[in-house]
């Protein structure tokens, strides 16, 4: 989940390159390094963030018009100025940067050193670049050639670039699990992990596939696989605009995303639905539709905020179209021996597109003949491309590590597929829909009113930032809200928080309730309202502090509980996509209060792309 950066064209590489990192620093920031070709290669790389780097760089020569740079998110070595990229072959000569993890690193390195290769990293990305400078001496071959050999020893994920001291006017990339887009512009080409780096410069990108090298010129591309068979590269435009990933006024990104979501989730509904008809199109859902009409059960398999997500949609299809629902953790998954069978609908989850593990979790779907069905934010990425059919999100980019946009972004799409497939299926009626479909339209006016609480919410923050733990209750629909509450305000702040079902913290966690205590409880209006109050109860009783998410003009919890927060009234099926907001600021103030980095918290990446 590192992020890659190359250039090679008639301008100054150096700023493209320092710019393109400190965009992708999202996924990851222990240490930043870049490498510039001006006549001699020029490596440098420190610990840190690219702030870092840029102050070590400070006044030292940075010409040339090829190069490359790379932020890390560690994960063989510690995060320090030996283990950061690019790292370089035994004579030198060699670069390379590198996201991803080569698993079999350890015995390569082992016959390497036995070679007379010396090592001064801890990393698996250095084996990769003496391996190729071996390959290369042994054989006499092209550096082309010797990287397409290499590869073929390796096993793992990767995307990488390499500049070589030989041939000055040439970077050679490629990509195996690991995302990678090349823009192409008028006499340059850039290579980056996302296109973030990208759309300043061109709107037209090139996605590499698996087993694919690009041999990049300044005035020419080639895109091969590694069986060196060359490819005709697709070349698409980029639907990003550079205002997109600014903060706009904003302190923070995480900010301007919670604030984005009036907007990410009416864009998520745009021409997918016609409320007052009873309309309701997602076209890759009705390409399956016989599938999905008859699938035995919908697995869902997700990581982080998208299996809260997917929990939710576990109750919508269960609520609505009547169809079993299973959510799985992606990355323990393929690990369980899961029974799946050709009539398994499998929906997959990701903001980014490249989630390892639920690439993983696909791969092993596919390979039992069950449909996969993607839902993604990122167009082009490796997720739709491997599913039979899905959706995106249009939540926008999200630069933010702690995802906010993109939850109720993707519980959008879920109710959407939920009420479509009940639709199909006829296990709701066309009033009842309407109904729905009418709430669910209504629903980007009513966020911007639950953010209305900002300020409020402020205050409530700086009673509880010093708290040292924080437990998150919420019933039926409300329980994932509860575990996605708790994951922000430990993801951002580094408050140990936990979510549970709210009966269940009778068996243990109410062991853990006193004053110092906060307990968040979403407890708006429905069903199980009653059920909620008591659990509120059983915490007072024990001198808990209640901070309550409620249904405005609420009188029953109000009573009760220490701190009140009101969103508006909405069908019990969609209060996910409204309580989740008053959390998501509740996160961000206490934060920032404390003095955290709420855009890049410490050890997290925005996208997991190794396993």
């Amino acid at each position: 989940m590192c992020g890659i950066v190359g250039y090679i064209g008639f301008r100054e590489a150096f700023p493209v390159i320092i710019k393109g990192l400190q965009r992708l620093e999202y996924r990851g920031y222990d240490s930043a390094g870049v490498a510039l070709m001006n006549g001699a290669m020029t490596i440098y790389k420190k610990a840190g963030k690219v702030s870092d780097l840029l102050n070590y760089i400070d006044g030292k020569p940075t010409n040339g018009t090829a190069g490359m740079g790379h932020t890390r998110w560690a994960t063989h070595g510690a995060p320090n100025d030996k283990n950061a990229h690019p790292h370089t072959s035994n004579n030198g000569r060699l670069s390379i940067i590198h996201n991803g993890i080569i698993e079999n690193y350890g015995p390569l390195k082992e016959e390497l050193i036995k070679r007379g290769h010396e090592f001064h990293s801890d990393t698996d990305t250095e084996v990769l670049i003496h391996l190729i400078e071996d390959i290369q001496q042994k054989t006499g071959v092209s550096l082309e050639e010797a990287v397409r050999m290499a590869l073929h020893e390796v096993i793992g994920a990767y995307a990488i670039v390499i500049l070589s001291q030989d041939n000055p006017d040439e970077l050679i990339a490629a990509r195996k699990g690991s995302p990678m887009v090349i823009g192409v512009g008028e006499g340059e080409f850039f290579i980056a992990s996302d296109a973030t780096p990208i759309v300043e410069y061109t709107k037209n990108v090139i996605f590499l596939n698996d087993n694919e090298l690009a041999i990049v010129h300044r005035d020419k591309l080639v895109v091969k696989t590694i069986e060196n068979i060359e490819q005709t590269p697709y070349i698409q435009e980029l639907e990003m605009k550079l205002e997109m990933i600014e903060k706009g006024g904003y302190e923070h990104f995480m900010l301007k995303e919670i604030y984005e979501q009036p907007r990410s989730i009416y864009d998520s509904m745009r021409g997918r639905i016609i409320a007052k008809d009873g309309f309701i199109s997602l076209s890759g859902l009705n390409e399956y539709e016989e599938k999905f009409k008859n699938a035995e059960r919908i697995l869902i398999v997700a990581c982080g905020t998208s299996w809260h997500a997917g929990l939710v949609a576990e109750y919508l299809i269960e609520d609505f179209a009547r169809i079993p629902v299973e959510v799985e953790y992606a990355s323990e998954f393929r690990y369980r021996n899961p029974i799946i069978t050709e009539k398994d609908i499998v929906i997959a989850i990701s903001q980014s597109g490249e989630t390892a593990d639920t690439l993983a979790a696909i791969e092993l779907a596919k390979s039992k003949g069950a449909t996969i069905f993607g839902i993604c934010n990122v167009v082009g990425s490796s997720i739709p491309r491997v599913s039979h059919a899905g959706a995106y999100t249009h939540a926008g980019p999200e630069i933010g590590v702690a995802s906010t946009k993109a939850f109720t972004a993707q519980v959008t799409i879920l109710s959407l597929v939920a009420l479509s497939l009940a639709q199909k299926k006829g296990t709701v009626s066309k009033t009842r829909l309407v109904e729905l479909l009418t709430e669910l339209e209504a629903i980007p006016g009513k966020v911007e009113l639950a953010l209305q609480s900002n300020e409020q919410i402020q205050v409530i923050a700086d009673r509880f930032k010093d708290s040292r733990n924080a437990l998150y209750l919420g019933r039926g629909y409300n329980f994932p809200v509860a575990l996605e509450g708790a994951l922000k305000l430990k993801e951002i702040s580094y408050i140990h928080a936990e979510g549970y079902p709210a009966a269940e913290m009778k068996h243990g966690p109410i062991a853990l309730i006193d004053e110092q205590m906060p307990v968040v409880v979403i407890a708006t209006k429905g069903a199980i309202l009653e059920k909620i109050i008591s659990n509120i109860q059983e915490v007072k009783a024990r001198q808990g502090v209640i901070i309550a998410i409620v249904t405005k003009g609420d009188t029953e919890v109000c009573k009760m509980a220490d701190y009140v927060i009101e969103i508006p009234d909405t069908e019990e099926a969609l209060v996910p996509l409204l309580a989740t907001i008053p959390l998501q600021l509740l996160s961000y103030h206490i934060a920032i209060m404390r003095g955290c980095n709420v855009d890049q918290p410490r050890n997290l990446a925005k996208s997991v792309t190794v396993e």
